[in-house]
């Protein structure tokens, strides 16, 4: 069972709430200079010049000053909380430039994303969390890209396990 704050059972059980909820999400891998950090909801602007909208929040240990989350156009279906299938959630951005393109067209190796969801009131009171996903996929054209986010697949682990031997677990032969 997920535990929600109050805040969040308040407006899910009312009719005509004020709360909005955000998607959080960081992109992170050897190749990118920094995280990338975008939120599903332009809360407060950032900057003037250029114009810019975004949510700061503490989610990932960001400083929400100098490393807020920024707006894009984005709809997300969540993971889903079935134990038989895997934390799985698909983002569509929409609008995308070329420089989003071409990033992620130039990466090889799967990034790893973490995502939050949290109310636009309290962005730091983390409502829903999965961590450690890896980008599957990413397709798209002009308009939009479609990223497909998941956990490890089970079946990439490593068989046979490790051997339990003397050497390597001496706690197990005492």
């Amino acid at each position: 069972m997920r535990r929600v704050s109050l805040n969040q059972r308040l407006s899910l059980e009312d009719a005509s709430s004020d709360e909005v909820e955000v998607a959080l999400f960081v992109f992170e891998h050897s190749e990118l200079e920094e995280p990338v950090r975008l939120s599903s909801d332009p809360t407060e602007r950032l900057w003037s010049d250029p114009l810019a909208y975004g949510t700061r929040s503490t989610f990932n240990d960001s400083n929400p000053s100098s490393e807020p989350f920024h707006f894009v156009l984005v709809s997300t279906d969540l993971p889903s909380d079935l134990e038989e299938a895997p934390a799985e959630a698909t983002l569509v951005l929409e609008n995308v430039t070329r420089g989003i393109a071409d990033v992620l067209q130039s990466i090889t190796t799967r990034a790893t994303a973490h995502m939050a969801i949290v109310l636009a009131s309290s962005p730091d009171v983390i409502e829903a969390e999965y961590r450690d996903l890896r980008l599957v996929r990413a397709e798209g054209d002009a308009s939009e890209i479609t990223l497909s986010i998941s956990r490890e697949s089970i079946e990439e682990e490593a068989f046979p396990s490790a051997r339990m031997t003397k050497q390597r677990f001496p706690g197990l032969h005492r």
